[in-house]
């Protein structure tokens, strides 16, 4: 089981290994021809512009490869090509600190987001990282727009709304001293299969003696003012109006509410437009119901503050208008009635910086349920931004209130964000390779429903800064066939080679073929690369540090022999499949030590003069010593004596040396063993000698001591073999008497108690026997094995 844990973990090890090689060696698989082509590749990559870099064999895009791996080969930091991105912050307005009461403030000198503008150069690959900073204002300007359904079914509703500017202008001055309200009112399209089935009814669409507005889709009754009194003095001139169906032309009138500013008279401020309706809403394909298929155009549309084409545009789609709302910074609540909540609450999903809120029978809550609302969509802030060129990504982190860090599409957010708090976003911004023109482009972020925004200038490195001093039609490359920049040539057009010195037509014939063969065999460029112009281009290897070189790509630097799984051991270099060592290393794998310092013995001789110093280690010419510098002799006279002491304290706890063992004697590996029959033998491999040694009692132990490679083996055998004493032979000889003597007493006194209790068993069984009434004839158990069945058919025939 272990073997097989040991052989997964490593397998895996391999493919990680493997993987991490090829992961990490996406600048050389580019195939880089250009300075330039190489630091699009990714931030790891770099270009040597020696012109003495390259190996006979190696192709032009072998100088681009990773930052180490370009030194390791010999090119010099100075001549690394590796551009870094940077950036530079051109509009840096401080947020604004400012409470109610204060000094009032024009709408534009209000900042909330810092820094407003920036520069980025942007090298592929590398993430370039801009700090946002936002605080929310206090006292801070507020526009709403009501947008009311003039509907029949909103009638009631309509009494209630027209006291609401005085009183929301009341409600509101507790948030803002700078508040202004509008109002506009839509019904449906004025086309017929939505608001009549006869013309007549144009005029005056509701039933009955009630007295209505003829229809109409959408109309801008009062433009944004601080009035209240004014706003409550055209609402209540309002009249209600009817249509056919259920769902309303509502999104058409919020379509020409973003995108007419002008005559809605919106500020750079914080826009709300409160929706008030108790139906659905027609979208993006209704019209054709009424034989309209043009689709909506999302432009202002709007005279003597009526909408005028209705009747020509389609209604517009979910998407279109998310779109304007959020161009136009505006925050829509939806103030629906209980019934049609749910269809709403999806809208809101949809729509970003949107709220919905329940709006009773007759709209009598309306005033706190925008209070509500907009303290909701107030409290978060939402970093959107404008389309990405192509290549570039972006990525946001929020760090909010009490320290919450948010990341991934949670970064572009902080939600329970009161009046005056501040938060900050880290936003990375990274470009992959160079866009086709190269040209700068824009950006913008924004908080969603807020005017201000963030504008970001991208600029992309696209060249390094030696293609500046490139000499065009330069002599380096064959006759002018190129340009010399960066260290090597970058071909003209239909050129190539190292120094564009074939036509791609030429690039491949039979005798330029030649010139790749070597010895004239048969294997162009030893099968290790191709033949290009006649000169050998070397196939590059997965692992960046592996290459092949060579006129005919006939070396390489990983052939090598290998020592410890170690190329030339560690201690050199492969060249040419030959390991080049280090000093004082030799060997074919560099794996032999000429350093004798590993040798030397106590004496300061090598070897105690007893051997040779080879590769570091002691090669003892007597072959009865051992040891890192022979100086052990397992079988020479003495040994047992000159162990006898440390054998005796540390198996026993006896002997001169019992009070220093643990410091004198920790030389050698104790094994202790039942008897002599398991002590070791000697054998070939090590050298043993048996010992037999006798302590202060006249006590015989015996051991062995051996020397396997530098480690001393000494096993003892556990039990002491002590000679027995005249005076104690009798006593044994007694103890042993008696023993016999109580025994043969304790066998006759069984034997007597087993006879008399058969004695008794065998009268007590004639007794039974004699008081026996039955025999075995009279059985009364017995059963007799034979059954009688007689046929109720037979007749005796």
């Amino acid at each position: 089981m272990d073997l097989k844990l040991l052989f997964i973990s490593t397998l895996f090890g391999i493919i990680v290994c493997s993987r991490a090689q090829q992961e990490g060696n996406e600048c050389i698989k580019a195939n880089a021809l250009s300075c330039g082509e190489c630091i699009q590749v990714g931030a790891k990559c770099g270009w040597c512009t020696d012109t003495e870099f390259l190996k006979q064999g190696e192709p032009t895009s072998a100088r681009c490869d990773e930052l180490e791996s370009l030194k390791k080969r010999g090119c010099s930091e100075t001549e690394i090509e590796n551009p870094h991105g940077s950036q530079r912050i051109l509009k840096n307005k401080n947020v604004t600190h400012r409470k109610k009461g204060a000094d009032k403030l024009r709408p534009e000198d209000i900042t909330q987001i810092q820094p407003q503008k920036l520069s980025l150069k942007l090298r592929s690959g590398e993430p370039q990282n801009i700090k946002l900073k936002f605080k929310r204002a206090e006292d801070y300007p507020i526009d709403l727009y009501y947008l009311m359904d003039l509907s029949y079914s909103m009638k009631d509703d309509l009494e209630n709304v027209k006291n609401l500017g005085t009183s929301l202008m009341k409600e509101m001055s507790k948030i803002t001293s700078d508040f202004r309200i509008g109002f506009g009112s839509f019904v449906e399209k004025t086309v017929m299969p939505y608001i009549s089935t006869t013309p007549a009814k144009l005029l005056n669409p509701c039933t009955g003696d009630q007295n209505c507005t003829s229809p109409f889709s959408y109309k801008n009754v009062l433009k944004l003012t601080s009035n209240g009194h004014q706003f409550n003095s055209l609402v209540g001139k309002q009249q209600i109006s009817g249509n056919l169906d259920s769902p309303e032309g509502g999104f058409d009138a919020i379509m020409q509410v973003a995108v007419c500013g002008n005559h809605i008279g919106w500020r750079n401020v914080t826009r709300l437009l409160v929706f008030s309706t108790d139906a659905g809403f027609h979208f993006a394909g209704d019209g054709k119901l009424g034989g309209i298929v043009l689709p909506n155009d999302g432009k202002c549309h709007l005279k003597d503050g009526m909408y005028t084409m209705s009747h020509y545009y389609d209604y517009p789609s979910i998407a279109h208008l998310v779109q304007k709302l959020s161009e136009n910074n505006i925050q829509t609540i939806f103030a629906v009635t209980e019934e049609f909540q749910p269809v709403y609450k999806e809208l809101k999903n949809l729509i970003p910086k949107s709220a919905v809120g329940t709006l009773s029978a007759n709209s009598s809550n309306v005033i706190n349920l925008i209070i509500d609302a907009y303290n909701s969509l107030s409290s978060e802030v939402i970093l959107e931004n404008s389309k990405l060129p192509e290549g570039v990504t972006i990525t946001y982190q929020s760090r909010c209130k009490n320290g919450l860090v948010n990341e991934g599409e949670n970064g572009r957010k902080c939600s329970n964000i009161s009046i005056g708090d501040e938060v900050s976003f880290n936003i990375n911004i990274t470009a992959q390779g160079c866009p086709k023109q190269g040209k700068p482009e824009t950006i913008k972020i924004k908080p969603l429903g807020f005017t201000e925004e963030v504008e970001i200038e991208l600029n992309f490195i696209c060249e390094c800064d030696c293609h500046k001093h490139g000499i065009k039609n330069s002599e380096m490359c064959h006759n002018g066939n190129g340009t010399f920049e960066c260290g090597a040539c970058r071909c003209n057009k239909g050129r190539v080679g190292r120094q564009c010195e074939c036509r791609k037509d030429e690039v491949s014939t039979e005798d330029l073929d030649k010139n790749c063969r070597r010895d004239n065999g048969t294997d162009i460029c030893s099968n290790n690369g191709e033949c290009v112009c006649g000169t050998c281009e070397c196939k590059k290897r997965e692992n960046p540090e592996e290459r092949y070189s060579g006129k005919f790509c006939e070396c390489d630097n990983f052939n090598c022999d290998r020592s410890n799984n170690k190329l030339c051991g560690g201690h050199g270099h492969c060249e040419c499949r030959v390991c080049i060592c280090d000093a004082n290393y030799t060997g074919s794998a560099c794996d032999c030590s000429l350093d004798t310092f590993t040798c030397l013995a106590s004496n300061k001789q090598i070897c105690n003069g007893r051997g040779t110093c080879e590769c570091g280690t002691c090669r003892c010419t007597d072959p009865k010593f051992q040891g890192p510098t022979c100086e052990i002799c397992p079988t020479c006279p003495g040994v047992c004596t000159e162990h006898k002491e440390c054998v005796q304290c540390r198996a026993f706890g006896t002997g001169e040396k019992k009070d220093t063992c643990e410091r004198d004697c920790g030389g050698f590996n104790l094994n202790m063993v039942k008897d002599r029959d398991k002590l070791p033998q000697p054998v070939q491999a090590f050298p043993l000698m048996h010992c037999k040694e006798r302590d202060a009692n006249d006590c015989w132990f015996y051991y062995t001591y051996a020397v396997n490679n530098t480690e001393k083996e000494v096993h003892v055998v556990e039990v002491l073999e002590c000679p027995a004493g005249p005076d104690i032979i009798p006593i044994v000889a007694g103890v042993v008497a008696g023993i016999v003597l109580i025994g043969l007493a304790l066998l006759l006194i069984w034997k007597l108690l087993m006879i008399i209790h058969d004695r008794r068993e065998f009268a007590k069984f004639e007794k039974e026997k004699m008081n026996a009434k039955w025999d075995t004839g009279e059985n009364p158990i017995y059963k007799s094995a034979v059954t009688t069945v007689i046929n109720p058919k037979y007749e005796g025939k």
